[in-house]
């Protein structure tokens, strides 16, 4: 079984800076693409970045030049830098991998992270 556990959500004043951290556990041969959606009360869950097992990372337009994601390999693990947030960041942001098992490829979530963008 694949495992994604999120950390770094919490409560940050606008215009401030929080760091998402996703790790993947289990057993698997690779991690394709890995991503961080959002969701916020009320609304469909949206894509945020997602990054390439080469780095090449794609952003939605409402983040662009303010969030930066990244990941490591080595430690099957994606991070998303968080700057100038603003309060309509606020939502539970949702890390995303494709696996490659034994049997194929699959999609994995993790449980999500909050969070609140807030003076």
């Amino acid at each position: 079984q694949v495992q994604l556990v999120e950390s770094g959500g919490g409560l940050v004043q606008p215009g401030g800076s929080l760091r998402l951290s996703c790790a993947a556990s289990g057993s698997f041969f690779s991690i394709n693409a890995m991503g961080w959606y959002r969701q916020a009360p009320g609304k469909q869950r949206d894509l945020v970045a997602t990054i390439a097992s080469d780095g090449n990372p794609t952003y939605a337009d409402s983040v662009k030049g303010r969030f930066a994601i990244s990941r490591d390999n080595a430690k099957n693990t994606v991070y998303l830098q968080m700057n100038s947030l603003k309060p309509e960041d606020t939502a539970v942001y949702y890390c995303n991998a494709y696996v490659r098992l034994w049997a194929g490829w699959k999609e994995y979530w993790g449980q999500g992270t909050q969070v609140t963008v807030s003076s």
